[in-house]
Formats: structure tokens, C-alpha cells, sequence
């Protein structure tokens, strides 16, 4: 796979994404507290902090899944609806830490799962299955194997998703990410579980999407991946953005280091907070799930 390096953005640029004050409260707890991020047009930002640091809530907070208690989100300057299908129509896609394929259906049935807000057909025109319908599903079937291809998982179109090698249900999620055309892609910890070559592949793969015009927002705790990939880095402590900048300026801050070595700086919350803080989102993503 061969890519080309991206132009970098210019501050005149309508942001891609501009989070602004966004606070998720769950109770009393506070589990992300007033963080303010931008991504712009052809940019990776990277999203790092501790365990428990508030990154997949606020990821949540972008996406819809959580109605964010103070703040707003806006996807190339309009502001966002609070319902994830609304949100990935509007041109935001994710994947998730733990992957959500359909694991009883092929790969190419997957990738066709993520075409169906960028599918104009209705319930009518599918029931009567006439010329309309049969030329919009082979456009989402062309466009799903292009993606298949682009990840390089083609010759698997009809296999299972459940018996794909872990690094492909990986690749596999990205591909029905994309298949809604988003502008702006958010990945949580897509190398976890990877070995190295698997996780060099990740980072190649990340940077073709990004020469396609498609932003990255990416959260991750493999900091060499990071720190390779993006433009940007942004680091969550216990909620709070604690700095942002090149990945040089972040690795230098000390406040950083200090987090990741888990001494104590300046503001910081107590250990108490900071479990609090993790049983709530937990109780939240199962009631969420339950309600589902």
C-alpha cells in the first residue's frame, strides 16, 4: 500500500471537528471535565492519557452515545445531534475497543452494514426490489469492495467475520467505518491485542485513509504508534486536557511523564476520584448496552 504525505491544515480551514467545553458528569462524578479539541482536514490527532483518563467517555460524547452535560460538538461548523446515527449521517464513523462486528456474517455482508446511511432506498422500493433499488445495491456492493480491497481483505469477502485472524476483524471494523464515507474517523485503540507487524500495518493503513481526505481522530496507549502517526497529540488526565502539541512538545512535558509514572502533580485527582469516576462509566456503557 503506498501513500502520500498530506497537506498540512491552515488555521483559515473550517475545523473538521471542534469540540468545545465538553463536560460528561455521571451523577456527582465528573468523568470529563470542560476539554476543548479541534481536528482539522487531513489531520491525524492523537488522544492519550492513563487508564481511566476519561478518553473512551469523550469519544462517546463526539459520537452521540452520551449526551454530553455541558459543551458542544460540531462537524464542520455545524453543531452535532446527540444520536449516533444522526452522527455518522452527518460524516463521523468510529470503531470501537472492543470490536462490534457481526460475527455470523461475511465480510462483504459487514462493510454493506456500514453503507446504509449513504443508501437513499427506502422499506417501499426494497419490498418491490425494481430497478432503483437494484442499482443502488450494486453501487453499495462495488464501493464495499473497494474498501475490502483498500484494507486488503478482498479474496475474504465471503468469510465469516468470526473466523478472521484478530488483526483483520480489526481491519474489518475500519472497513465498515468507512463505508459511510466519513470526513472524519474515530478510532479507539485499533492496534490493542496486535503484535508489531500487525500494529506497522495499522499505522500504514491509518496514513492511506488520511491521503484520501479522511481525518483521524485515534486513541491509543501504544505511544511509539502514536508519537509516529500523528500531527498532533492531545493528553487526557483524570478527565482534563492536561496539554496538547507535536508529539516532541508532549513527550518533553514533564506533567506528562509524571501521569504516565503515576506521581502525583499539582490539581491532580486522588486515586479515590479517579476509581469513582471509572465504576460510573462502567455502570453507564452497561445500561447503555442494556438499553440497546
Amino acid at each position: 500500500m503506498t501513500t502520500t504525505a498530506a497537506p498540512a491544515p491552515t488555521p483559515t480551514d473550517t475545523p473538521t471537528l471542534t469540540a468545545t467545553g465538553v463536560t460528561m458528569r455521571f451523577g456527582g462524578l465528573t468523568a470529563v471535565r470542560n476539554v476543548d479539541l479541534t481536528v482539522h482536514h487531513n489531520e491525524i490527532v492523537g488522544l492519550i492519557g492513563p487508564n481511566g483518563a476519561g478518553k473512551t467517555t469523550f469519544f462517546n460524547c463526539l459520537t452521540g452515545l452520551y449526551v454530553p452535560t455541558e459543551g458542544t460538538v460540531a462537524f464542520q461548523g455545524t453543531t452535532l445531534p446527540p444520536k449516533p446515527h444522526l452522527v455518522t449521517k452527518a460524516g463521523i464513523a468510529r470503531t470501537f475497543q472492543n470490536i462490534r462486528l457481526f460475527a455470523n456474517m461475511t465480510v462483504l455482508e459487514n462493510v454493506l452494514v456500514g453503507r446504509h446511511t449513504r443508501t437513499k432506498e427506502g422499506l417501499f422500493s426494497a419490498l418491490l426490489r425494481g430497478p432503483g433499488f437494484r442499482r443502488a445495491e450494486q453501487a453499495s456492493e462495488q464501493r464495499a469492495m473497494e474498501l475490502l480491497a483498500f484494507t486488503g481483505l478482498a479474496a475474504k469477502r465471503d468469510h465469516l467475520a468470526r473466523n478472521l485472524p484478530y488483526g483483520e476483524q480489526r481491519k474489518l471494523e475500519i472497513a465498515r467505518a468507512l463505508a459511510s464515507d466519513p470526513g472524519l474517523l474515530l478510532l479507539d485503540e485499533p492496534t490493542a491485542g496486535m503484535n508489531p507487524q500487525e500494529t506497522r500495518a495499522t499505522e500504514t493503513l491509518v496514513r492511506a485513509i488520511r491521503s484520501q481526505g479522511t481525518a483521524v481522530l485515534v486513541i491509543e496507549h501504544d505511544m511509539r504508534f502514536i508519537f509516529n502517526l500523528c500531527d498532533r497529540v492531545a493528553v487526557l488526565v483524570q478527565g482534563e486536557k492536561l496539554t496538547e502539541g507535536t508529539s516532541e512538545t508532549v513527550q518533553a512535558d514533564e506533567r506528562v511523564i509524571a501521569a504516565y509514572l503515576g506521581t502525583p502533580f499539582e490539581g491532580a485527582p486522588g486515586e479515590e476520584e479517579a476509581a469513582e469516576v471509572a465504576a460510573a462509566e462502567a455502570r453507564t456503557a452497561e445500561e447503555a448496552e442494556d438499553n440497546r
